[in-house]
Parts: structure tokens; C-alpha cells; sequence
């Protein structure tokens, strides 16, 4: 992490777990457990029916409420589906945008930088995730793949809000299989995510940019992996769900830094 150029932030994203009565108690207790003074970026990003019980508990605290996904459509004949305007009339600050298991429903790179536009235009802060599988990984093109995913998903955003969208790489190999990159190679990727912003938009803005590492953080080793100067806080699956770990996971964050 580096606190001197770019926000620290620790993201739960809570995947399909927990109903509204379920979420107001997990709330309620992790409302209890926050400590005072200044401590990093805290989001929950719960299921669509969650929102409003998380809004509801979090509200005048300095903890964001996120969504899991969005429609790039203000509105229209979308069954199911739920606008960026609708999450902010929610009272949401994030949206959790191309996760893989979104993409292994046949999302595509296009319908990342659809969606991370219209994330923008609402006034939401897009996590926007990318990730290489294990086959990708092992024949050794995870920086060439990433990079084409983060080309693709930032097509046609202006230099003037890159700055409010979050990247999360998320190896999908290590996505709840309780396998985990190591620091170093976590570090190797986020830092060419890094270089590939640096190309896109300057020094300044990647100095700027926050990049969340999202495969199997916890609160075993979420410290060391916080420790790399470019790893600025984490996506947090299944550890999230549990009060105390997701606290632990946020002091790690709060350690110091160089």
C-alpha cells in the first residue's frame, strides 16, 4: 500500500449469502465492532435485496454500501435486471463490475466498459475486476491478458475519472478454492496493472489509482499480502461474511506503510 498517493480500501463482496434480516444482524454487530479515528475505505457489497437493510444500519458511518453487479441501461425492457440509478437511489457508493463468475455467464469485455460508463455517469465508484485462469496463468500471458482487459474494460474513459474507478485483480484460480497467490505474485501483477494505467492516463493518475487484490484474501494472510506497495487493500469473498475476520482483514490494512 501507499497511502501517500491513493486510497486504501477493503471490499466485502458478499456474492449470493445472506438474506435482508441476516444482513441487518451481521450490520448491526460489525456497526458495534468499528473502531474510532481514521482507518481506511470500508465497502460492503451485498446481494440487490440486502441493500436497503445495509443502508439502513450503515448510515453515518464511514462505511460504503456496493452492489454485485449492474445493468448499463438507464431503463427499459431489462427483466430482472437493476440500473445504476436505482442503486444509487439505494443509497449504494460501489458496484462490483466483471467479476469473473459474471463473465463465466457470458459477460463480455464489452459489457465491462458499458456497464463501468454507466457506474460513472450515476455517480458510483466501479470495482472493476480482471483476472487470468490457471491454464492463462501457466502458459505465461496473465500480464498480456490482464492488460487486454483493462484496455478493453477503460474504453472511452476520460482521464478526468479514472481516478474514481477501483480495479480488482482477481486470479481466478485462487477465487474460493482457498488457494492464494503469493505476495510476490500478486504484487508482479497488480504492479503491471499499474504500468498498463500508467500508458493509458500518466504518472499521476496511476500513482492515484487503487488496485484491490480479490483471490481468497483472508484474515490469515491478508497483512503480508497488504504489505506490497501495490496491493492497496482487497476484495474479500467468504472472509467478509464472518464480522470479525472482515475487521481483522481491515486492521491489516491499517498498518504501517514506507
Amino acid at each position: 500500500m501507499n497511502r501517500k498517493y491513493r486510497k486504501t480500501l477493503i471490499a466485502g463482496n458478499w456474492k449470493m449469502n445472506k438474506t435482508p434480516s441476516e444482513t441487518k444482524e451481521f450490520m448491526t454487530a460489525f456497526k458495534g465492532m468499528l473502531p474510532k479515528g481514521r482507518w481506511c475505505d470500508i465497502a460492503l457489497c451485498v446481494p440487490a435485496v440486502c441493500i436497503p437493510a445495509a443502508v439502513r444500519v450503515m448510515r453515518e458511518t464511514r462505511v460504503g454500501i456496493g452492489a454485485e453487479n449492474c445493468n448499463a441501461n438507464p431503463s427499459g425492457a431489462y427483466t430482472g435486471e437493476i440500473a445504476t440509478n436505482m442503486l444509487v437511489d439505494a443509497g449504494c457508493k460501489y458496484v462490483i463490475i466483471g467479476h469473473s463468475e459474471r463473465r463465466a455467464m457470458g459477460e463480455t469485455d464489452a459489457d465491462v466498459n458499458a456497464k463501468v460508463h454507466a457506474a460513472l455517469n450515476a455517480g458510483l465508484i466501479p470495482i472493476m475486476c480482471c483476472g487470468e485462469s490457471l491454464e492463462q496463468r501457466e502458459l505465461g500471458v496473465t500480464n498480456e491478458w490482464i492488460a487486454m482487459q483493462i484496455k478493453a474494460g477503460l474504453t472511452g474513459v476520460p482521464e478526468e475519472k479514472i481516478r474514481k474507478v477501483v480495479i480488482a485483480y482477481e486470479p481466478i484460480w485462487a477465487i474460493g478454492t482457498g488457494k492464494t497467490a503469493t505476495p510476490e505474485q500478486a504484487e508482479e501483477v497488480c504492479e503491471s496493472i499499474r504500468t498498463v494505467i500508467r500508458k493509458l492516463y500518466g504518472s499521476k493518475n496511476a500513482r492515484a489509482t487503487t488496485i484491490l487484490y480479490g483471490g481468497s484474501m483472508n484474515d490469515k494472510n491478508a497483512y503480508e499480502l497488504l504489505a506490497q506497495p501495490d496491493i492497496d487493500g482487497g476484495l474479500i469473498g467468504g472472509a467478509s461474511l464472518v464480522p470479525e475476520k472482515f475487521l481483522t482483514i481491515i486492521e491489516a490494512a491499517n498498518q504501517p506503510t514506507l
